[in-house]
């Protein structure tokens, strides 16, 4: 653990929220949390302090809002990722089955509850939280549930007739192109709230990752009608700057490139700054040869118009599936004895681009280094050169090495070096293989919960420590495991409702005979996880035998089953269903898929490396050094035997406050946390009735201060939850 340094004392200087004009107030005063993040700028800051490090000890459980009860249902399976918005005294929030609620900011009482089904097929994607626009008396919440974007009216829950179709409007609106591709059967959803500029609402949008993958264009919305104003292309068309990175006409057999994780605005500029993913399919780019952009970028774009006024790209031909986890941060530090207004972006793997805001150049130094091309699958050719950032430094490990491996006990040790010799490991941009590779940075480093940001320039970032076990395999074999297995599984699971033909017995147990022409591979999984009617919750099986059950039943009448989609923790390449004919050209087929998102455990079940295995850090924008790093989460049970706090693996984010704290969820066992923003030392915690895997937020109703986290469990096999749960002083 490193020592704490001094804060510069600048910090006046240096107000990197005061540099983002804002429409609302709130935003300097702190008593509302308008956006998600905070505000447009994305800082997760608050300028309250009536909570601080003197009295933070005494805070209480001021409210609980049970959100599953809201679904009509208790201890249901789906968690929650939101951090709801404050606005005005009410707060806007989504429940695990996403209907959208408001609430009295004070006591917790509802106002309002929108359910976007309403006895239709539910159409589950994650939510992690909703959006505010307001001119004159017209208020409005715009949020996402399935491919369906919503805009309903702020003060009654109502739909906005005027708004698409009664209030509706479908996410696939825009994305069409000249190839042959099916717009209306492609995945398309958006987990993330978008940003708002004026009357335009930019927003990306989540799709497959497999060769069925939706195009991962930008757009922009008009957000009175919802009409498409404008359409940036992540992956080029003919005629645009980009389109001689790839193979000629790559546009129409290749999807992804998509911002799944959010944007922030800088609304002096009239500018949104986001981040790309990789493009489809991951870990095998053989039909995609080329540096890929517009995939695995920092966008700087035109709000209004949509085009492009810098790039940045962070991984050329992507391999590792390294998205860009998380939203951008816009901070104002000073780099060279200037004021600079600045763009810092984390990475899966562990890095921080600070980047000027109006040029995209770095402000610290990035060199672009030779990186290994060989052994590559057939087909494949890795792009030879990748960019190293030499400040800050990263906040997480970078390669597997023999001296990483756990010596938490013998066993322990002697298990996984016997893997550890076994395959690959030593550069983090080795090609994926059939041997099989151990790397960092395929779940971050930096996830979807982002960092927060100080006006003095501090990033604080949470980070995991996770080793991830990626080998590919030929799909010829593979497809006869996955047929296999799911056969196994269905007669276990299935075959006493839906009968060995699975032709079931009417209403009461519906036919599953070409059930993939009524549901998409997505939302199989959901029912499969939550349940649906008399169809009841299949949590005993793992994620792995779900989605090979899922596979098997939409391949079942052909006999001729995909790849299994890989699994990730945003479940942001869930399965979906595609075509099975090799001849198409979309959707693809490749001829190698990976083993799944396979975490890297010793036989107890934790992490196969040492600790820490989750952290906080504290980082110097100015400078590009670190304050402080300290573990985040504890396994208990290795603490009553003496083991030093570990930190856990963690999903959800931090926010901080003028109060001096950092306010935290996040980590595996299932706490709240206050660290002292200056020295990483926690000052208070609370244990929660379910993990809260979202990211918190703080706002002042009635002269108090709140904090609210989503308490709602699930992730990685957690126990379900389903409640916000509000803080403030007795």
């Amino acid at each position: 653990m490193k020592l704490a340094l001094s804060i510069p004392a600048f910090g006046l200087l240096v107000l990197g929220l005061a540099a983002i004009t804002s429409s609302h107030p709130a935003d300097e005063t702190g008593q509302d949390w308008p956006y998600y993040g905070g505000n447009k700028a994305g800082n997760r800051y608050s300028p309250l302090k009536q909570i601080n490090l003197q009295n933070v000890k005494n805070l209480r459980v001021a409210w609980t809002y049970n959100a599953a009860e809201a679904d009509g249902k208790t201890g249901q399976p789906l968690e929650i990722q939101c951090q709801p918005i404050v606005i005005n005294g009410i707060l806007y929030g989504t429940t695990p089955m996403l209907k959208v609620f408001a609430l009295d900011a004070k006591t917790g009482q509802q106002r309002w509850l929108f359910d976007p089904f309403n006895d239709k097929s539910p159409r589950f994607s994650q939510n992690r939280g909703v959006m505010y626009w307001q001119s004159d008396t017209d208020k409005r919440i715009l949020f996402t549930a399935g491919s369906t974007l919503y805009a309903l009216n702020a003060l009654t829950g109502e739909p906005v007739a005027g708004f698409g179709k009664n209030g509706e409007m479908d996410l696939r609106e825009g994305l069409g192109d000249d190839s042959k591709r099916d717009l209306s059967k492609l995945s398309v959803s958006s987990t993330t709230p978008g940003a708002i500029y004026k009357n335009t609402l930019v927003l990306g949008s989540t799709v497959s990752e497999q060769g069925d993958a939706a195009p991962g264009h930008i757009r922009g919305f008009d957000i009175r009608t919802g009409k498409v104003l404008w359409v940036f292309h992540t992956i080029p068309q003919p005629g645009e700057p980009g389109y001689e990175t790839w193979p000629k006409d790559a546009y129409k057999r290749i999807g992804g490139a998509n911002n799944w994780a959010g944007m922030v605005l800088d609304e002096k500029r009239g500018t949104v700054y986001l981040g790309t993913g990789s493009p489809s399919v991951d870990f095998y780019g053989g039909i995609r040869a080329g540096q890929n952009l517009y995939s695995d970028c920092i966008l700087a774009l035109n709000a209004e118009t949509g085009k492009m006024q810098w790039y940045f790209q962070t991984i050329h031909h992507d391999l590792w599936d390294r998205d860009l986890p998380c939203p951008p941060n816009l901070v104002t530090v000073k780099h060279n004895g200037k004021i600079v207004d600045a763009v810092a972006q984390t990475t899966k793997d562990g890095l921080v681009y600070v980047l000027n805001r109006d040029t995209g150049e770095s402000l610290f130094p990035v060199e672009e280094r030779k990186v290994p091309t060989s052994p590559a699958l057939p087909g494949e050719t890795p792009w030879p050169t990748q960019k190293f950032p030499l400040k800050p430094a990263p906040f997480a490990r970078q390669v597997f090495t023999e001296a990483d491996i756990t010596t938490r006990t013998p066993e322990a040790h002697a298990f996984v070096k016997e893997r550890f010799l076994k395959t690959r490991a030593g550069n983090k941009f080795m090609p994926p293989s059939l041997e099989g590779t151990l790397f960092f940075g395929i779940g971050g480093g930096a996830e979807w919960g982002g960092n927060a940001a100080d006006p003095e320039g501090i990033l604080y970032q949470n980070s995991n420590e996770m080793a991830w076990d990626l080998k590919m395999a030929d799909l010829a074999a593979r497809n006869a495991e996955i047929a296999s297995k799911g056969k196994t599984l269905y007669l276990a699971n299935c075959v006493a409702c839906h009968g060995p033909d699975r032709k079931g017995s009417g209403q009461e147990y519906p036919s599953l005979v070409e059930i993939g022409k009524r549901l998409s591979g997505q939302e199989i999984n959901a029912v499969l996880r939550s349940g649906r009617g008399r169809m009841p919750s299949f949590q005993h099986l793992s994620d792995q035998d779900r989605f090979t059950l899922v596979r098997y039943l939409l391949n079942a009448d052909n006999q001729k089953p995909e790849p299994k989609p890989a699994e990730s923790q945003d479940q942001h390449n869930a399965p979906v269903l595609t075509e099975t004919d090799k001849k198409v050209e979309f959707p693809y087929i490749p001829p190698y898929i990976n083993n799944g998102y396979t975490r890297f455990f010793d036989p107890d079940g934790y992490p196969a490396v040492k600790p820490p295995w989750g952290t906080l850090n504290a980082i110097d924008l100015n400078t590009g050094e670190y304050l402080w790093k300290v573990p985040l989460g504890e396994f208990p049970e290795l603490t009553k035997k003496g083991i030093p706090i570990t930190g856990t693996e963690n999903y959800g984010g931090p926010i901080v406050t003028a109060g001096g704290l950092i306010f935290i969820a996040a980590t595996k066992d299932e706490r709240i946390r206050a660290f002292d923003k200056k020295t990483g030392k926690v000052v208070w915690e609370y244990q929660l009735p379910a993990g809260g895997f979202a990211t918190p937020i703080t706002y002042l109703a009635g002269g108090k201060q709140y904090v609210v986290i989503a308490a709602g469990g699930v992730k990685n096999g957690h126990k379900p939850g389903g409640s916000y749960i509000a803080f403030a002083l007795p």
